[in-house]
């Protein structure tokens, strides 16, 4: 079994990476950086190929889409949430993620019970809108409706999206007084990815299983 994990240098994405090569799961975890197993700037086009070139015909069975960023915390209406974040974010949190899973399509397609896994946030939801990070909850919102489609597209394909909540975790982005740690937030989205299927494609799912609202 093969797992990709983009954004896998910290956080949950190092967590998650952690997990699966502790149970002997080869897992290829992408960074920015030469820290990773894959060199991988999701904005760019040519580092997903660059990706998909080092895989090869290599089967992926799991793709946890998870690298982001959080540009505009803190931000104020009167002079925040410049152009050039709107830009950065959603290159980063949103076509990056279609970039990956456009990339490692051909991948999936060789795996048996092909899975995508998309992290998306709480505060993606237009139920739960708790106004500011106006940046950061478009970005969600945007991956979020991005793996509702997918999965419709995909299904008949035989590839399950899932798309998660991964919980307030004790993270960089998240901060030290989140709710959770790193350790339980793998835990559960662990958990999630295991128990996606085609029944359970385009669902919506907090990292406890709880359904989360659009």
């Amino acid at each position: 079994m093969t797992i990709v994990i983009t954004g896998a240098s910290r956080g949950i994405g190092a967590g998650l990476a952690e997990h699966y090569r502790a149970q002997g799961v080869d897992v290829m975890g992408t960074s920015r950086s030469a820290m990773g197993d894959i060199t991988l700037d999701v904005t760019l086009p040519s580092s997903h190929t660059e990706m998909a070139a080092a895989l090869g015909d290599k089967p992926v069975e799991l793709l946890v889409c998870n690298a982001g960023l959080y540009l505009d915390k803190g931000d104020t209406l009167e002079n925040g949430f410049g152009a050039d974040l709107w830009a950065q974010s959603f290159a980063t949190n949103v076509t990056g993620a279609f970039l990956s899973i456009q990339a490692l399509l051909p991948n999936l397609q060789r795996a048996g019970s092909p899975r995508i896994a998309i992290i998306s946030s709480q505060m993606g939801s237009s139920e739960r809108a708790g106004g500011s990070s106006y940046i950061y909850r478009s970005s969600k919102a945007a991956v979020l409706n991005l793996g509702r489609n997918l999965a419709l597209d995909l299904k008949d394909e035989g590839i399950a999206v899932g798309i998660y909540h991964p919980g307030w975790v004790q993270t960089d982005m998240g901060g030290d007084a989140a709710a959770i740690t790193v350790d339980q937030s793998v835990s559960g989205l662990v958990e999630r990815f295991a128990a996606l299927s085609l029944e359970t494609t385009g669902r919506f799912e907090n990292y406890d299983g709880a359904d989360m609202p659009y």
